[in-house]
């Protein structure tokens, strides 16, 4: 980002919020969709139409996930609605940057000529979003269990970034920490660093087992009626924690139908730590 630039906030959550007070005190930010936030800052100015937000402004920059249908952008801080397509149509060959960015989206920059930048394709930024997210992920866990971390039995589905840092801080904590994986390499790796292995292609039998807390980062269904039937008749007590971006790995009405306790958590990095998040965000930006 070039100091002489014009940012504008486009909806978002509190990391979002927190990024624009980062900014505001290098360059000149407007925002729209937070209208009931508080900004720590008067110099970032609130914005009651999206013409009057995007004028004069190079870089949008909206929310992760910038929208859960691909029709309204994330705005938990307002009480309006605010149309990816009617901002399309209003910031045509400018930058547009948020996170895990839907393909109905994307289609539609192209055809008005945005550049699109999708946080969560960034390396750099997905590895520093693991640390908030596997911090919040644990403060999660402990906050709806009655026991300690420490000697607690933790199945971690997937053995993707989030995946191994989990299990490396469960297991610090004093956790018995099994994981999930399909490739041999992950299998591999898991066997290696002291963790209890399991093949994907052997969950159902694996299910049998004693667990207190499940934490799900594969993004497909994968707990299904089969393996929730088998997890209720033999850990009845266990929740698991949902880490995995929309659909989850998690057949919901199954999980209710056999009252399983499910806790969404995804988006923590907002949650739990956002002015840490708000500096990942503009490091990355600036290294863009």
């Amino acid at each position: 980002m070039d100091k002489s630039d014009k940012i504008c906030v486009v909806g978002g959550d509190l990391r979002i919020a927190k990024f624009a007070e980062l900014l505001s005190s290098e360059k000149e930010v407007k925002s729209l969709g937070f209208e009931n936030h508080i900004f720590l800052k008067d110099k970032i100015k609130k914005c009651s139409s999206i013409r009057e937000a995007v004028k004069e402004c190079r870089i949008i920059i909206s929310g992760i996930p910038l929208s859960e249908d691909g029709i309204f952008i994330n705005a938990p801080h307002s009480d309006k609605k605010i149309l990816i397509d009617e901002l399309f149509k209003n910031i045509k060959e400018k930058t547009f940057v948020a996170g895990a960015i839907k393909q109905n989206v994307r289609d539609l920059a192209t055809k008005n000529n945005i550049k699109i930048v999708d946080l969560m394709e960034n390396e750099f930024f997905t590895i520093l979003n693991v640390i908030p997210t596997v911090e919040g992920a644990i403060q999660t866990a402990m906050e709806n269990t009655a026991i300690t971390i420490n000697n607690s039995n933790c199945l971690i589905l997937g053995f993707g970034r989030i995946g191994k840092a989990l299990c490396k801080i469960l297991k610090s904590l004093g956790a018995n920490v099994s994981a999930v994986a399909r490739k041999d390499k992950d299998i591999a790796w898991i066997k290696l660093l002291g963790y209890k292995d399991i093949y994907l292609s052997n969950l159902s039998d694996a299910l049998k087992n004693k667990y207190d807390i499940i934490f799900n980062t594969i993004p497909s269904i994968i707990l299904k009626e089969r393996e929730l039937k088998i997890l209720k008749e033999n850990n009845n007590n266990c929740i698991i924690i949902e880490l995995a971006s929309k659909p989850g790995g998690i057949d919901l009405k199954e999980a209710e139908k056999n009252r399983i306790k499910v806790i969404y958590a995804q988006g923590l990095p907002g949650k739990v730590a956002p002015n840490t998040a708000a500096k990942y965000i503009k490091e990355t930006l600036e290294k863009l």
